[in-house]
Order: structure tokens, then C-alpha cells, then sequence
């Protein structure tokens, strides 16, 4: 066999046994169907590759403020910024195909037994690493993964500033609700004092009535207060979020919450995979397979043609006048043979890499359900809960009304009216806060679902 024969042979093995490093990763993980757990229903019609954060937020002064949020908050632009740092490192990635070329001229002056020469050259030089063996499109690769990651990453920062401005939103709105039952209580209490006076100067009560009617009154007077501080203090929170001096933000009333018309019908699991957290786990994946590659890739040998082309004085020891033409190229290849095992070792590590980020998509996706789980259950219960406690304001209020008449005519004791008031109130505010916990889960399930940012 001569060498002709002994280099093909060679050439042949390397590229049959590099056959798997050039292969680009294909995303084998799947949502399982029951992975929101089989209490939840489905009819699949929910799937949509996604949705709008503006059908589940339906106020329009809410939607406005997003909008506004999303316009100027420093953390949101920082994101964009990241996109765009990497979207540069990918097409630098890119370019990594094509040679790289350089000028470096020099100028030289000597002098012998009183007599100078110069010396000069003006050569281009090109080096070029060919990609026999797809390291140059691993890298590639492995960039395109790191800017969706990016992207990934904005999505995420964008959806959970979506869903602080709703639930901020929702607490301003939560707070004026109870501040006007708080400031109703405090009218009709000051009545029920007024009238309790009335009937101790009469003789008809006693002073011990007066004053626990007073104490209640004023502790609704000091809740009015917190609740007043409260509501300054989330609306510096969303001013803080649109990046403004402290001020008023505009909204509007309580309304009701309900799901979005595409989920009235059933969650499909398949809406897991909008989730950032959830992609950004495949590419994790995606992005440790790279590392695998370059890690085989490391095995075979690195070819780099180099050359260089110019215009010299200096040919050898001998200087001329005029210069001449510089030619000079050169094919090199280095392949490694005894690293003391560091390339098996990066290819170990690589693989078991690998396979933990497999094992932590699993566990995300496992989380991702149960967060969708735990939210849908949330929404169920606020909507269950809201008609009895509708219900129970209505009875308290009759109550309430009732026993202050009984006792104008003598017919019921303070103590009776204190307990029919305070159960009001209680029942009330618990009312309210139903009212923002389904709300609050609605928001859950928003985020649960991947943010719907479209």
C-alpha cells in the first residue's frame, strides 16, 4: 500500500467517525397529557401557540398602564439589551467561517561602517480556520441557543412585570373597596354612638355601652387610616415600576374577574410549553448537547491554512531597491495525541451535564403543572366562595338593621348591636378579599401558563 492510499484510508476513518458531530440538536422532550393532573379537563381547544396578556387584564386603564410599563422600565430595556448583546456575539459566530485577514506594515532602518539601509514590508496576512470537523458550526450553534435563551430570558422579565403592575393594580383596587366599606361602617357607626349617647343621658343605657360603641368606632377610624398609607404606598410601588416621581395613578372601579374564553372550556397541557421557564430548560438541554459536540470535536485534528501576500525590500540578508513581490502560504494540522486524559474527561463531564439538564427539564415541567394545578384551584374556589359570602353581607345587613331598630324600642341590648355591626364589617372586608384573591389567581394562572405575551 503506498501513501496515497495510507492518507485516504486515514481521511475515510475521520470522517466516518465524526459522522455525529455535525448533527444538530432536535428537542425530544414532550408534555406529558396529564401533567396538570387529571382533576383538570381539557377539551384541547386551549392550545393556541398563545395568547394575549390582554384577554386575561380586561380593564382598559389596566392595560393602559402596562403599555406604559412596558414602555420605560429599566429592568425590561436591560433584557433588550441583553437580546441584542448576543444576536452581535451570534453573527460574530457567523463570520467564523470565512478566513481572517490583517495589514502590518514595518519600516526598519540599519547602519554598517557608516552606511544605512532601510528595510520594509507591507504583507497581508491570512489565517483560516477550515471546519473539517464542525467546531466552527457548534459554536454557531451553541450562539443561536444563547440568544433564544436571551430572548427567553426578556419574555420572562417582560410577563412577570405584566403580572406585578396587574396584582399591584388589583391591590389599589382591593384597598378602595375597603376603604369605602370602611368609611360607610364609620358613618353608621357614629350614628349608633350618637344614638347610644342619646339613650345614657336618657337613662335608658349605660355609660359601660357608650363607651365600647366608642371603641369601635375608633378602631374603624384608625383602619381607615392604614388603609389610606397602604394605598400611597402601592402607588409608589407602580410609580417606582413606570420609572416616575410619586403620584396618583388613575383607575378605575372593582369589577368582576373571570377566566379568559379560551380556558372556560379546560386547560391543555400542551399550553406548558409557552412557558419561558420551561423552553429555557430545553435549551439548557440544547445547549449542554453543544457542549458535547465540541467536546467530541475536540478529538480531531484542527486544520488552519495561512499565507501572506506583499511587497518587500528585505529578501533574506539581502536588501533590494526596488522591493519585491511576497508570497508565502502554509497548510498546518494538529492533531492531539496524549493530553493526560483531559479530552475523555471533558467529554464525561459534558455528557453527565447532558443528562442532569434532561433531569431538571423533567422536574420543570412537574413544577410548571402544579403551578397550573394549585391556580385553576384557586379560581374555583374564589368563584365558589363569592356567592356565599354575597349572601351572608345581605343576611348581616338585614341583621344589623334589624337589631338597631329593636333596640331604639328597648328590645335588644348594646351588646347585640356591637356583634351585629363587627360581623358586618368582617364579613365584608373577607368579601373583598375574595374578591382579590380570585383576582390573584387569575394572575397565578396567567403566569403559570408562560405569560401569554403575546
Amino acid at each position: 500500500m503506498n501513501y496515497k492510499s495510507i492518507i485516504i484510508a486515514v481521511i475515510a476513518c475521520l470522517m466516518f467517525t465524526s459522522c455525529g458531530i455535525y448533527k444538530k440538536y432536535e428537542s425530544s422532550t414532550e408534555v406529558s397529557s396529564n401533567a396538570l393532573g387529571s382533576d383538570v379537563t381539557s377539551d384541547g381547544s386551549s392550545s393556541e401557540a398563545g395568547m394575549s396578556w390582554k384577554e386575561f387584564f380586561t380593564d382598559p386603564i389596566l392595560q393602559q398602564l402596562i403599555d406604559s410599563v412596558l414602555a420605560h422600565n429599566t429592568d425590561l430595556n436591560s433584557a433588550r439589551i441583553a437580546v441584542e448583546q448576543s444576536e452581535a456575539s451570534l453573527k460574530a459566530a457567523k463570520l467564523g467561517y470565512l478566513p481572517s485577514l490583517s495589514f502590518g506594515p514595518s519600516v526598519s532602518v540599519s547602519s554598517f561602517a557608516g552606511q544605512s539601509a532601510f528595510t520594509y514590508n507591507l504583507p497581508l496576512q491570512l489565517s483560516w480556520d477550515i471546519d473539517a470537523f464542525g467546531s466552527i458550526t457548534t459554536q454557531k450553534r451553541k450562539s443561536e441557543v444563547i440568544v433564544m435563551e436571551a430572548k427567553l430570558y426578556e419574555e420572562s422579565v417582560r410577563a412577570n412585570l405584566i403580572s406585578t403592575v396587574a396584582q399591584q393594580y388589583n391591590l389599589l383596587l382591593v384597598l378602595d373597596l375597603q376603604l369605602e366599606i370602611l368609611t360607610s361602617t364609620d358613618s353608621l357607626w357614629t350614628i349608633s354612638l350618637e344614638t347610644q349617647q342619646a339613650l345614657w343621658e336618657n337613662g335608658k343605657s349605660y355609660a359601660t355601652a357608650v363607651n365600647q360603641m366608642e371603641s369601635s368606632t375608633l378602631n374603624v377610624k384608625t383602619q381607615i387610616i392604614d388603609v389610606k398609607r397602604n394605598i400611597r404606598s402601592v402607588e409608589n410601588a407602580i410609580c417606582r415600576l413606570l420609572c416616575i416621581p410619586p403620584q396618583h395613578i388613575p383607575r378605575g372601579k372593582w369589577g368582576d374577574y373571570a377566566l379568559p374564553a379560551n380556558l372556560e372550556n379546560g386547560v391543555s397541557a400542551e399550553m406548558l410549553q409557552n412557558r419561558p421557564d420551561v423552553r429555557l430548560a430545553d435549551c439548557a438541554i440544547a445547549e449542554a448537547y453543544y457542549n458535547t459536540q465540541a467536546a467530541r470535536q475536540a478529538f480531531f485534528p484542527s486544520i488552519n491554512l495561512s499565507g501572506i501576500l506583499g511587497w518587500t525590500n528585505s529578501a533574506g540578508s539581502t536588501v533590494v531597491n526596488p522591493g519585491k513581490l511576497l508570497l508565502n502560504a502554509a497548510l498546518s494540522l494538529m492533531q492531539p495525541i496524549f493530553m493526560r486524559g483531559k479530552l475523555k474527561a471533558g467529554l464525561k463531564i459534558a455528557k453527565l451535564s447532558q443528562e442532569d439538564m434532561l433531569q431538571k427539564y423533567v422536574q420543570t415541567v412537574v413544577n410548571a403543572g402544579n403551578q397550573v394545578n394549585e391556580a385553576i384551584a384557586d379560581c374555583q374556589v374564589a368563584r365558589e366562595k363569592h356567592e356565599y359570602y354575597h349572601r351572608q353581607v345581605e343576611i348581616l345587613q338585614d341583621t344589623y338593621t334589624g337589631t338597631n331598630e329593636l333596640m331604639d324600642n328597648g328590645k335588644a341590648s348594646y351588646l347585640e348591636v356591637l356583634t351585629a355591626q363587627e360581623s358586618l364589617l368582617s364579613t365584608q372586608l373577607n368579601e373583598a378579599m375574595n374578591m382579590y384573591n380570585g383576582a390573584q389567581a387569575i394572575i397565578a394562572l396567567y403566569i403559570a401558563l408562560g405569560g401569554a405575551t403575546k
